[in-house]
């Protein structure tokens, strides 16, 4: 597997490409996100972000291209398998069981991991503390907040067991102080060993959280680089981030 300098490439994407139709929705997309990284995924709505993660995660086939996880061509398996192999990704959309407590809700994503009950409950209680849901790790989901939903989204898929987090706007909806936690959170699994992808909007979190950045434009990869490489690119400019990301 390739990697820069030390670092080995633990997801490997080859040229790519997702049509709908007409549409293309990813066009010969390469992107490389190596073992421990934060690599943040920004571009506007349509970029073919969603599109690449399902591409990623097994939701959609490519037509044409490769997907390489841990040196493991995965192209076309289905979710779960894919899973199982240790990626796993969140939703921008939070759907919780209802009725069924937060800590139920995280066991279940556990049970992929180990099918034991009484097993998955304690990987789940580690990852409920780990998270700091204190006392609400037995409420049912109707009563979660949108950032604890949010935070949901996250445990049930560390409950997996995933090497790999494909993390879907988990910073959608939150204030600037939610959005703050959210982003130390991440922080703490990424130093735990779980390499993260993030798509976000909120570009502050984005240049806060993330070293290593890749602007999605018309669902080709448009700019690569550091946050200041790519805020300072005038393709990155013109196409997403607009003058208030001038480099002075």
């Amino acid at each position: 597997m390739r990697g820069e300098g030390n670092r080995v490439a633990l997801l490997e994407v080859s040229k790519v490409t997702k049509r709908f139709g007409g549409l293309v929705a990813v066009h010969q997309l390469d992107m490389t996100v190596n073992n421990g990284q934060i690599l943040g995924l920004i571009g506007p709505n349509g970029a073919g972000k969603t599109t690449l993660f399902n591409l990623i995660a097994g939701y959609y086939k490519p037509d044409e291209g490769q997907v390489v996880f841990q040196g493991k061509d995965i192209t076309g398996l289905k979710p779960y398998d894919v899973c199982r192999l240790g990626l796993a990704r969140t939703f921008q959309t939070t759907k919780p069981f209802m009725e069924s407590s937060l800590i139920d809700n995280v066991v279940i994503g556990a049970l992929m991991q180990d099918h034991n009950v009484a097993n998955a409950k304690k990987i789940a209680l580690n990852i409920v503390d780990m998270l700091g849901f204190g006392e609400i790790a037995y409420a049912p989901g109707h009563e979660l907040t949108v950032p604890d939903r949010k935070r949901l989204e996250v445990a049930r898929a560390l409950a997996t067991g995933a090497k790999l987090l494909l993390l879907d706007e988990p910073m959608a909806g939150l204030t600037p102080t939610e959005k703050a936690h959210t982003v130390a959170l991440l922080r703490r699994i990424n130093e735990q060993g779980t390499t993260l992808v993030v798509v976000e909007h909120d570009m502050k979190a984005v240049m806060t959280l993330c070293p290593h950045i890749v602007l999605l434009d018309r669902g080709e990869k448009l700019v690569e680089g550091t946050p200041q490489e790519v805020t300072s690119d005038p393709r990155a400019i013109a196409a997403y981030l607009g003058e208030e990301y001038v480099a002075t």
